[in-house]
């Protein structure tokens, strides 16, 4: 069936006026020379005539953020084919975390980066763990987060030559989930240290029922506990005190229902993931429920009083985010500027109603595998507005083979901002077959890097920008009014969800959107959406008349099978169509492999330019 649209014009409300780009130069950080293969001896001294180590080509890069003194950087790294003991070399093995100069100096030995871990006593790191994602260094310079545990040099700086394997500590952190404090502790994810240093954001999932994976966010106090009595593992150790979950139990739901009428509370408090803190401490920020259908944004959300700040607005995919020490500014590694997701979420002002069921299988397609489609990119405090989505950051080069914006390099998580708020370091990974060659776009070619390396660490400096002082975070008493405080054992609440019917959505400019939901069989979720527009508009620039019905089952944990039709014109502003061939589009993918495979197609068409699904395998 087809709708006939009547178009309604209203002019955007007013909004700062966008900065002027700035110059931005690139640079590439050192890193540990590179050994021909994996084997045992294989960093020869001919590799590192010092002896302080070999990386692989394959290097299991994270680079972290910057020491106060805006000179060093901390990462975790493989190190590989080092000699076997007693070799005093062989202690450069396996994951560590390491310090790297970026000033352009050398540590007194001669290296430009330094190993902290490496060689540490086992009496050091009773408990530690096989895991140092995220890195993040404390203002004291001292310590740093490493995964779930803290490298501690205390008291010495870990960039100082007093801070040895022998003066080095690992620390594991434990959230305690048992009523008696007995175990190892609830699971934690995606940490993030807040600036006060005191506080933690981590994140821990949850296996719902029928395979369906959700997760919570939290915020916790640290608290160093020399000599615990309970829990594993019984050395010293963090526990996290005065746990509260990002949640408000108080709060309407973002979709919820009046009567027979769906209602959008687009204030509503819906934290998918930490992802961090404003640089005053003041907001978390987060993957939040959709504004926009199929549109993946990041947020931020005071911890006080509740105020959410859309950080991001384009079409495209982003998640890693950091927000400025002065709170003037968000770096972002986002899928703008490459098409990725247009097919899906390019068409605007569309409600999120199927996003219900679908945000986990529509933000799944970001990727082609180990492929991130990510390009660091800057914002200001206003976020996207008009024809304002930010500056590149890697925009300079040739895209040329190993260049600075070469598409091959794409961005990982996370970018972070040095205290001074001048320059920005991020990391990157090649694309390396089956991601690239055969029916993908890209072709393969070997790295450019030394020792044909597959991943780089890169610094931005903004070169026109004065450095600042870094503002004092503001304190934080450990309480979050809006949010759950976490009970030990205690189990999070299922996600609410409507109940099957028919229900009517009404325009805030104009028009109505009739919606049916159906149940699944075992009545713990929502299978099916089906939505009819006629002349509906939110914002008055554009109307939206036709169809959308998606189902989405999942038969396994983290496993999504989609059926999806779509029949949708947008008229106004920008006309526009996001249609699906006659059988539909199914889409099957995995949340935690981002792997998808289409069978039909979904279309969507702004002012004449066409956003096609990726192909198979791209």
């Amino acid at each position: 069936m087809r709708f006939i649209c009547l178009v309604l014009l209203a002019l955007p409300l007013p909004s700062p006026p966008p900065p002027a780009p700035e110059p931005i130069t690139i640079v590439e950080l050192p890193l540990p020379p590179v050994a021909p293969s994996n084997s045992t001896g294989s960093c020869s001294s001919a590799i590192n005539p010092r002896g302080t180590g070999c990386i692989g080509k394959v290097t299991g890069l994270g680079s972290g953020n910057f020491l106060p003194d805006n000179k060093h950087v901390v990462a975790s790294i493989i190190f590989t084919g080092a000699p076997a003991a007693p070799d005093h070399r062989s202690i450069y093995a396996g994951l560590q975390l390491i310090v790297v100069k970026a000033d352009n100096t050398s540590f007194p030995n001669g290296d430009p980066w330094k190993c902290i871990t490496c060689g540490m006593p086992a009496a050091n790191q009773l408990g530690r763990v096989d895991l140092m994602d995220y890195p993040q260094a404390f203002s004291d310079g001292k310590r740093a987060l490493a995964g779930p545990q803290i490298v501690d040099c205390s008291p010495f700086q870990l960039a100082s030559a007093q801070c040895t394997p022998a003066a080095t500590h690992i620390y594991p952190i434990r959230w305690n989930t048992s009523r008696t404090g007995v175990g190892a502790g609830g699971s934690i994810r995606e940490l993030r240290l807040h600036p006060d240093n005191n506080h933690l954001g981590f994140n821990s999932l949850l296996i719902g029922s029928g395979g369906a994976v959700s997760q919570l966010a939290y915020i916790g106090r640290l608290v160093f506990n020399k000599a615990p009595t309970a829990g594993t593992p019984l050395s010293a150790r963090y526990d996290l005190s005065n746990v509260t979950a990002l949640v408000d139990p108080q709060a309407r739901a973002q979709i919820y229902v009046e009567g027979s009428e769906l209602k959008i509370n687009q204030s509503a408090i819906g934290i998918g993931e930490l992802r961090g803190f404003s640089g005053s401490g003041q907001e978390v920020t987060y993957i939040g429920s959709p504004t926009e259908s199929c549109n993946i944004d990041v947020y931020a959300i005071n911890l006080i009083t509740g105020k959410i700040r859309r950080l991001t607005a384009h079409p495209e995919y982003v998640d890693p985010v950091d927000i400025s020490p002065d709170d003037a500014w968000t770096a972002v590694m986002d899928t703008r500027g490459t098409g990725r997701q247009m097919w899906v979420a390019g068409m605007r002002g569309i409600p999120p109603i199927i996003d219900m069921i679908v945000t986990g299988a529509t933000s799944s397609t970001r990727n082609n595998g180990e492929r991130r489609f990510f390009q660091p990119w800057l914002i200001d405090r206003y976020g996207d507005r008009g024809q304002y989505y930010g500056q590149r950051i890697n925009a300079a080069g040739d895209g040329s083979p190993g260049s600075v914006n070469d598409p091959e390099w794409n961005g990982r998580a996370d970018p972070k901002w040095s205290p001074d708020g001048t320059r920005i370091v991020y990391y990157q990974a090649q694309t390396v077959p089956p991601e690239c060659g055969g029916i993908n776009p890209l072709p393969c070619y070997n790295s450019t890097e030394p020792g044909a390396r597959q991943e780089r660490m890169m610094m931005a400096t903004l070169t026109s920008r004065k450095p600042y002082t870094r503002p004092a975070p503001v304190p934080f008493a450990d309480v979050v009014p809006w949010g759950t405080p976490y009970v030990p054992g205690s189990t999070p609440a299922p996600p609410v969800y409507i109940t099957g019917g028919n229900y009517t959505l009404r325009g805030r400019v104009s028009g109505t959107a009739k919606v049916t939901i159906v149940e699944s069989a075992s009545k713990t979720s929502i299978e099916t959406i089906a939505i009819t527009y006629l002349n509906f508009s939110d914002n008055g620039a554009t109307v939206l008349c036709g169809s959308e019905r998606v189902t989405v089952t999942t038969p396994s944990a983290g496993q999504l099978e989609v059926d999806w039709f779509s029949d949708i014109i947008q008229t106004g502003m920008t006309y526009g169509t996001k249609t699906t061939t006659p059988g539909g589009l199914h889409l099957s993918v995995n949340i935690f492999e981002n792997l998808a495979t289409y069978t039909g197609n979904l279309t969507t068409t702004l002012d004449g330019t066409a956003w096609y699904q990726p192909a198979n395998g791209t």
